[in-house]
């Protein structure tokens, strides 16, 4: 049994120094013992605690709050109904955002194919399988946005954490690179 890589947003760094530089990872697998040579589980960095979002959202509606009262104290009633607004849509679009941070991309690198699954809110789980062997893996620039990590086989390319930074990204293509040379070398040795 081996190790699974379980990678989150700022760690992810340190998540894929250890899976690039370590050794082989032996994995159980419902049909046969297959050596795993990278498997990470990709999902969006969170900024926001559940905590902080309660202590942000307080904060709100305590200035709403006593913004509209300095309102009203001077006769303009309908300012409250404003302030009121502007909490309701600051809610929704910290609603909105928690509900893109459900997406993962999991990512598993053996000899014999590259398993690629993207599960994301309210759509369909996408899965798609490359053969190792013949995988083109890109990364259009790398230092700036938009900088696209690109999987390719045939004439279907998959582009690959697009919620990662700049420097996210860079790190994931040279782990991916490392990963797929050495299922390479076993596959062709």
């Amino acid at each position: 049994m081996g190790a699974r890589c379980k990678c989150r947003g700022a760690a992810i760094k340190r998540q894929l120094a250890c899976v690039a530089d370590s050794n082989i990872f032996r994995f159980a697998m419902t049909n046969s013992q297959s050596t795993v040579y990278f498997d990470a589980t990709l999902t969006p960095h969170t900024a926001l605690s559940p905590r902080a979002f309660l202590v942000v959202m307080g904060l709100v509606g305590f200035m709403s709050f006593v913004g509209g009262m300095m309102f009203l104290s001077m006769g303009a009633v309908p300012v409250i109904a404003w302030f009121g607004l502007d909490a309701l849509a600051i809610w929704l679009a910290f609603r909105a955002s928690f509900h893109s941070l459900r997406q993962e991309t999991r990512i598993e690198v053996t000899a014999e194919r590259i398993a690629l699954s993207h599960t994301a809110p309210g759509s369909e789980p996408r899965r798609v399988e490359l053969p190792t062997g013949f995988a083109r893996l890109s990364l259009d620039f790398p230092e700036r946005r938009p900088s696209e990590l690109k999987l390719a086989h045939g004439q279907q390319a998959y582009v690959i954490g697009r919620f990662l930074t700049p420097g996210e990204r860079k790190s994931l293509h040279t782990a991916l690179k490392s990963a797929i040379e050495k299922a390479r070398a076993e596959r062709y040795a």
